[in-house]
């Protein structure tokens, strides 16, 4: 199925933009065995607001807070958009600019980051027989200033702390008509910023095969791994058969003096 767009998608001016995916070795190794891309329920991730409308939109709805009958609209818009987020499916990449030691700490660690380029990924979700999605997250809440609510603005939309994360967002849209509705609603019809139940029959993630040797171009190792991570790393990409190059983090020499 074609790749589709969105309201307000927003594109790197250059689509040969060169992007990292940080994987931990577990995931690594997945994905060498595998040939699986794997793509995260949008509700599981640590920011509990992934996917929600920001803050600073909500007051655009005109409803107050402080106000008991308003309060209640608000969190019943607030519970149904984070069950509908249960739908959202996505894999998160860096849009690469620079490579620093605290972004191997926060990301990656001891584990890899595979590279690729914007235009690889995009291929490659037009491939997938789902309806797939890929744009740049955007940060804050000024660009939804004035317009509708849509599901797909808010999951391209995260909190302006994140803004340094400078996300590209691949995801798979996979609505479940079984998962129910008004899961944020208590036995007392009490109404809840989110669901109180799981949902049901909806998975945690989604895998798709891939063309691994036509997305990734690089894999760099952390600069914070050992020679044995470096080896095994350079291990498994030739176990799976692939033909693609493999070093450690350039920065690996600064790391000795890091506290």
């Amino acid at each position: 199925m074609p790749i589709e767009g969105y309201p307000d998608q927003l594109e790197p001016e250059n689509t040969d933009a060169v992007i990292w995916r940080f994987l931990n070795m577990r995931k690594f190794r997945d994905l060498m065995t595998t040939s699986e891309l794997y793509f995260c329920r949008a509700d599981l991730f640590p920011d509990e607001r992934e996917g929600l409308p920001p803050e600073e939109y909500l007051a655009t709805f005109g409803l107050h807070p402080l106000d008991v009958n308003d309060r209640q609209e608000l969190l019943n818009h607030i519970g149904s958009d984070a069950q509908f987020r249960e739908g959202f499916y996505v894999s998160c990449w860096y849009l690469f600019h620079e490579e620093t030691c605290q972004m191997w700490k926060e990301y990656g660690n001891e584990g890899v980051a595979i590279t690729s380029r914007y235009q690889l990924l995009k291929s490659a979700l037009d491939t997938m027989s789902d309806r797939a999605y890929i744009g740049l997250v955007r940060y804050g809440a000024k660009h939804l200033l004035g317009k509708r609510a849509n599901l797909f603005r808010y999951i391209t939309t995260k909190r302006s702390k994140y803004a340094h994360e400078q996300e590209v967002r691949a995801f798979l849209w996979i609505p479940d008509p079984r998962a129910g509705i008004n899961r944020h609603y208590d036995e007392n019809n009490r109404v809840h910023p989110l669901p109180l139940t799981p949902p049901a029959y909806v998975l945690k993630g989604q895998r798709r095969k891939v063309d691994v040797q036509a997305l990734v171009i690089e894999i760099v190792v952390s600069p914070f791994a050992s020679s044995a991570t470096l080896d095994e790393v350079t291990q498994l990409v030739s176990n799976a058969g692939y033909k693609i190059p493999v070093q450690q983090s350039g920065l690996a020499r600064f790391t000795t003096f890091l506290p």
